[in-house]
């Protein structure tokens, strides 16, 4: 009985131990790193190919997009209200010379529901010099952006998926990244490399 006891109690430590997600604030702070290995070790990496076969000339138009965005979330994770503003404008800019006519049938249908949301998030951030606001917005920008990436592909580029479970007052957001090193434009004080990759993308 003794025996069986402590074995219980090692699984319920084993498994306590391995659960993955971010921890905040001074309590947590030894564990943090511990927490942070341990979700990177359960991210889903694997890479998804497109819904869509499209031109290669939409999927470079989007890649420029892509790589606008990794400015701008550069931007929020160095917390630089100005600087964002600044990338936004160059993302949109770069939304704009996105030619739909190079799609068709279902194609444009998905393309043209998804750029209403990337075009709103990005005046949202662009009209906007409170952090708080302008992050609120770039989660919605990153929706619109991967379900974009995740329909049409980046041509011979990468996106990583990335979350963190305790932006917003926990109620987690999403954001992308060109690399799988986690940089979170959420939380970049106490815990910049809090969160996880959850999709590989190209």
């Amino acid at each position: 009985m003794k025996t069986r006891l402590t074995f219980c109690i090692l699984l319920a430590s084993t498994m306590f131990a391995v659960l993955p997600g971010c921890t905040g604030g001074k309590k947590d702070a030894e564990s943090h790193d511990h927490h942070e290995m341990a979700a990177t070790e359960e991210s889903t990496t694997e890479a998804a190919g497109p819904q869509f076969t499209v031109d290669e000339n939409f999927k470079q138009q989007l890649n420029t997009v892509f790589t606008a965005y990794v400015s701008l979330k550069d931007a929020f994770v160095a917390s630089d209200a100005e600087k964002v503003k600044a990338e936004a404008s160059n993302t949109s800019q770069a939304v704009a010379k996105v030619d739909m006519k190079l799609l068709s049938g279902a194609e444009h249908n998905d393309w043209m529901s998804y750029l209403g949301s990337i075009e709103k998030s990005l005046k949202e951030i662009e009209g906007s010099s409170d952090l708080a606001v302008q992050r609120r917005a770039f989660s919605t920008l990153s929706e619109g952006l991967y379900k974009s990436i995740k329909a049409f592909g980046l041509g011979n580029g990468e996106a990583f998926y990335e979350y963190c479970p305790m932006a917003f007052n926990n109620e987690g957001a999403y954001w992308l990244s060109d690399k799988e090193a986690i940089r979170n434009p959420y939380f970049v004080d106490e815990m910049l490399t809090c969160g996880q990759v959850k999709e590989k993308l190209k």
